[in-house]
């Protein structure tokens, strides 16, 4: 596991190779992975945005901006997690991914990032 603290927001990361649903002879790679994020902070925030940016030794860097996580803006209040699930596909089997999430503030409507932290994608590799 890889983790982060930015701003009080905590961001773990575990990822695993999937192979019985990857193709290697069709540059298809799928990876699982696990994020759990932790309000350290007094202040109840929600999750607006994510960037990722995704690195394979096939295809270079990929850069992915969208609205939340898995089609949610989830609100974490303070002392509270959430956690979830999702892939990623390459072209090659090594690669990494890492980024950051935006938040807002209820307190004072103000966007706070919050570091994701690099992690590695490789068959025989475990992040967790």
């Amino acid at each position: 596991m890889v983790s982060a603290i930015t701003n009080d927001i905590a961001v773990s990361v575990e990822s695993s190779y999937l192979q019985t649903q990857s193709k290697s002879e069709f540059n298809y790679f799928l990876f699982l992975y696990k994020i759990t994020i932790t309000n350290n902070s007094n202040e109840t925030v929600q999750l607006l945005k994510r960037h990722w940016e995704i690195s394979d030794s096939f295809n270079g860097k990929q850069f992915i901006t969208g609205e939340g996580v898995v089609g949610l803006q989830p609100v974490i209040e303070p002392g509270q997690s959430y956690q979830y699930e999702s892939y990623c596909q390459l072209k090659s089997s090594a690669g990494s991914m890492h980024g950051f999430y935006t938040f807002l503030k209820y307190s004072d409507d103000s966007l706070i990032d919050a570091e994701i932290p690099e992690f590695v994608l490789l068959p025989e590799y475990r992040n967790n």
